[in-house]
């Protein structure tokens, strides 16, 4: 009912939009800096890349895809090999998949099946029995904008690049690929080798093939030569002239908006691939100043797709009557990847010692407050998915056992349990101010996010609500994040003793890597730490168990290695975590344009705005409204 609602209110919106001028306007602040229609250029042209400066002629809004809550701040490069290009359209990589609206990956991730779909890749990739190598061939059909094909020794000079001037890729992936060779359009992609010959970490492999967008050997060869092959010049190349392989480049950008247009010449329009070309000819994201004035274009049709949290975002078509789509009709409305978490720093003694104090915290919070406060309902609760280790996909939950951990769950607000917890380790009330003691001194801890992140601030007011209701003082505390990235990346802190930060949400890694982030010894005392273990928690059990995961692939003993680090995790809680999350929002307008994907049409296109993984499938399947 909701969707045939909208769509009738967009056709009486698209029919008065195109009647009226054939296009729609787009923010007032925007104009002056709009890219021009461009007519369609004969299929043996490449597209035009570059827009005329300025200009107040507006893009055909029925050939235009509206994003935003994507780009933020003026594009800084697109050179796809450097650092800090600031270029999220183009350069991209989350938890949904690498972004490949430009430059493309081997495979694409799909977080709905957990499966790699090809891209440039032609089939199924392949392991040698003891995987140390992995072998794919590149489709014959790729080619590169400026219409050489790409080739084996392209992805070779991708990585040794990488490797080379530490980028995002060598330094994602340089521990775990020992080198990549060539054979024409074949690749072999061998492992790293621990001690004992055995790979380091198989699964990181695949993770390289969907989150390693592939640059073309022969530019990266110019590039280095213009940069008399100094890392720090190659890092930070403007990449102006970079060559793509993707459906869409570079033809307008400024401190106001960023526009993609369609290269018509896309090697993916062979029947090897998609077979055809993406609908929208550009990809438009306006710079918005904060999320109230994208979900406000969102509202006006001025944005398709919305990459933002909107509380309470089922008011905008059950009392506003809008024409705006969620990937599922009901609650939580997307797909929730990731468990913003809370972590126990376990430099600080009191928490260090005393599992009964960190599990009884837990338990004490009131975690459906968290959700409809915090997340206005769009997160399933620990009722409905209990906790564990895992996301709330169909696909991580069926890797443990509920039954065994069962007795270990708990589902929040348990405040007599905790007391109870609490009292029978001996830490209690001595002196009778309400407040409980350790070793002869009152518990006095601290709830910790950074500043202007309301939805955390929202979970960690709950969080120091439930330490009153068992007698332990929490205090919250907001500093600036330019403050907070500084100290919670500080393995040796102990400013902060219970502090906000996310777990992975889903790759092909993964879940392993989200242990190894909640668990891993590995990142124990790693100096600005963004890798995993915010707390420096250490457990050589659990060490143990994450280390086999990776060479493991009978399925039966990979639910018991996951079944009994869940254990470990529920019995010693070095942190908890808070709610489950969507690690991508997508909301659609469907004003201008409809055939978005949703939950139930069979597709499995996942919610990852059009653009993201498998989810720039689609691009390919959008039609005009009316």
């Amino acid at each position: 009912m909701k969707k045939t609602l909208a769509l009738l209110i967009a056709l009486v919106m698209v029919v008065g939009l195109f009647a009226a001028c054939g296009s729609s306007p787009a923010p007032a602040e925007t104009k002056a800096t709009e890219a021009p229609a461009a007519t369609e250029a004969p299929a043996t042209e490449a597209p035009a890349t570059e827009a005329p400066a300025e200009t107040t002629v507006e893009l055909p809004r029925n050939e235009t895809l509206y994003f935003a809550g994507q780009q933020w701040g003026t594009v800084n490069s697109w050179n796809v090999i450097g650092t800090n290009q600031n270029n999220s359209m183009a350069i991209a990589g989350n938890s949904g998949g690498y972004r490949t609206l430009m430059f493309e990956t081997l495979y694409m991730f799909n977080f709905m099946d957990g499966s790699l779909r090809p891209l440039l890749a032609d089939g199924d990739y392949a392991w040698n029995e003891d995987m140390t190598e992995l072998t794919l061939a590149i489709k014959p059909a790729a080619h590169w904008s400026d219409g050489t094909p790409v080739t084996g020794a392209d992805v070779v000079r991708t990585f040794d690049i990488g490797v080379q001037i530490g980028n995002n890729t060598g330094s994602g992936f340089g521990a775990y690929i020992s080198g990549i060779e060539a054979d024409g359009l074949n690749v072999t992609i061998k492992a790293a080798l621990d001690e004992n010959g055995n790979p380091v970490n198989p699964l990181k492999i695949l993770d390289f093939l969907t989150g390693t967008p592939i640059a073309q050997a022969a530019w990266i060869d110019t590039v280095v030569a213009r940069c008399g092959n100094d890392s720090v010049a190659i890092l930070n190349d403007p990449g102006e002239d970079v060559v793509w392989s993707g459906p869409y480049t570079k033809y307008f950008s400024d401190d106001q908006k960023v526009v993609l247009i369609r290269d018509d010449n896309y090697w993916g329009q062979d029947a090897s691939m998609w077979g055809k070309l993406p609908v929208p000819k550009y990809i438009a994201h306006v710079i918005y100043a904060d999320n109230p004035a994208g979900e406000t274009a969102l509202k006006a049709g001025e944005v398709d797709v919305c990459q933002q949290f909107i509380g309470n975002i089922q008011n905008l078509w059950l009392n506003d009557g809008l024409p705006i789509s969620t990937y599922y009709e009901e609650a939580p409305y997307g797909v929730c990847l990731t468990m913003p978490t809370a972590w126990y720093n376990m430099n600080v003694p009191v928490l260090a010692e005393n599992v009964a104090l960190r599990k009884a915290i837990a338990m004490a919070v009131d975690y459906d407050t968290i959700i409809a406060n915090a997340m206005t309902n769009q997160s399933p609760s620990f009722a409905d998915v209990p906790r564990s280790v895992m996301n709330p996909t169909a696909g991580e939950q069926a890797l443990y056992d509920h039954d065994a951990v069962a007795d270990l769950q708990w589902a929040g607000n348990d405040i007599e349990g905790a007391k109870k917890l609490l009292d029978d380790a001996g830490i209690v009330d001595s002196d009778g101010d309400g407040w409980r003691e350790y070793n002869g001194e009152k518990i006095s801890l601290n709830a910790v996010c950074p500043n202007g992140w309301t939805d955390w601030q929202a979970s960690m007011e709950v969080v120091a609500a439930a330490g009153e209701k068992i007698g332990v003082e929490i205090t919250t505390l907001y500093p600036e994040w330019s403050v907070y990235q500084t100290v919670f990346t500080n393995p040796s802190q102990t400013e902060y003793q219970i502090y906000m930060w996310s777990p992975d949400a889903a790759s092909p890694s993964n879940p392993w890597q989200r242990v190894n982030q909640l668990m891993g010894k590995v990142f124990v005392g790693v100096e600005n730490n963004w890798s995993g273990n915010w707390g420096q928690y250490v457990n050589d059990e659990a060490d143990a168990l994450i280390a086999k995961i990776p060479m493991t692939t009978d399925a039966e003993e990979l639910k018991a290695l996951y079944t009994e680090l869940t254990k470990i995790y529920l019995t010693e809680v070095p942190s908890f975590s808070l709610m489950y999350r969507p690690s991508v929002f997508h909301a659609v307008n469907e004003s201008v344009w409809t055939n978005f994907p949703s939950g139930d049409d069979g597709r499995n296109i996942p919610p990852a705005d059009c653009t993201d993984g498998y989810g720039i499938a689609a691009l390919y399947e959008l039609e005009l409204v009316g």
